[in-house]
């Protein structure tokens, strides 16, 4: 018997549908299983990459081609990319600390270079790529729109600011045509990003750091996939730049409040001073880096309870029809719900 077939090997010999797959990179997480659900609803063609097999019979339950592999791999946007007519592409490193900077350019900006180059070269026509609204940093004049100047201060925002340049600077390049989207905060069934919030509020231990005056722009999950998949079919798109956000931006009070009465709990008006907090972070960071652990606690998460994270969606409501359908309390409530279906919260 001969030996087994490489990953690669075996891709490579997969029987090829026409050149119809849409591809999406960052499939197994929380956005990515939602997006490919509504794009097998909507009748298309799926190849996912994901770096494991535990997410292989949520794929297979849509027909989705499974690739296996890690896009930091530079074997992997050739195969990946062959045969399909659009990407969505949304792998990224989310919410980590204590990672060496090269890791954030590897997957952010060289990994999105080598997928933009293997797209050209395969003949792949539509691309959106997932960047963040974060490349804009603290909004001191809010809404912030799309021709806000960037201010990414941290190795996250940097590299997804350069990851979103490079991508852009291939629409037109071989008949590409690529669309930039920027999610706000996305909640909903499924996130985990935000359940620390959530659980704590629903426990009623929740004490809000610093005033609660800072501005948050909650986007329902479903909504963002919407309007992710209005970028994809546009003609007005490729180009451009979007911010996906819910239909309005809250104090990071209201948002507590909304999530409050969505756990059935009352919130306590007690805050605790955002300096002392900011500097146990810090503290945390120097402590973990050096053995390359995720600290507990990192200034990118206080310095969501100061900042403020505000945007205009009118670009995108009127280039693209999006039109956010999901309110604050009916999302709180759905996800809430989903987290104690999930054992997640009590």
């Amino acid at each position: 018997m001969g030996k087994p077939l490489s990953d690669e090997q075996a891709l490579r010999r997969m029987p090829r549908d026409p050149a119809d797959r849409v591809v999406i990179t960052g499939a197994t997480g929380f956005v990515g299983k939602r997006l490919a659900k509504a794009l097998h609803q909507r009748g298309y063609k799926l190849r996912v990459l994901a770096r494991s097999s535990k997410d292989d019979a949520y794929f297979q339950s849509l027909g989705a081609q499974i690739y296996h592999g890690d896009i930091k791999d530079p074997a992997v946007p050739g195969w990946l990319m062959d045969g399909a007519c659009g990407l969505f592409h949304l792998a990224s490193i989310v919410q980590q600390a204590g990672l060496p900077d090269e890791e954030f350019w590897d997957v952010h900006v060289h990994a999105v270079k080598r997928l933009m180059e293997e797209s050209a070269r395969h003949g792949v026509k539509r691309i959106v790529h997932c960047s963040t609204t974060g490349v804009l940093g603290d909004i001191t004049n809010p809404p912030a729109d799309e021709t806000f100047p960037y201010s990414a201060k941290d190795i996250y925002q940097v590299t997804k600011a350069e990851g979103e340049k490079t991508a852009l600077a291939f629409n037109g390049v071989d008949g590409l045509e690529v669309t930039v989207i920027r999610p706000a905060m996305v909640y909903g069934p499924g996130d985990t990003r935000l359940l620390k919030l959530f659980r704590l509020i629903a426990s009623g231990s929740f004490r809000m750091i610093g005033a609660g005056s800072a501005l948050a722009h909650p986007v329902y999950v479903d909504d963002l996939v919407d309007g992710m998949i209005l970028a994809y079919e546009s003609p007005k798109a490729p180009g451009s730049v979007y911010i996906l956000g819910g239909d309005r931006y809250v104090t990071l009070w209201e948002w507590a409040k909304t999530i409050a009465t969505a756990s059935g709990v009352s919130l306590s008006g007690r805050s605790i001073p955002y300096l002392p907090v900011m500097i146990a972070a810090v503290l945390c960071e120097g402590i973990c880096k050096p053995f390359g652990i995720e600290p507990p606690l990192f200034r990118r998460r206080v310095d969501f309870f100061v900042k403020n994270r505000a945007f205009s969606i009118d670009r995108a409501r009127r280039e693209l029809g999006y039109s956010p359908k999901t309110g604050l309390p009916e999302g709180a409530a759905a996800t809430i719900r989903w987290y104690r279906e999930n054992g997640l919260i009590r």
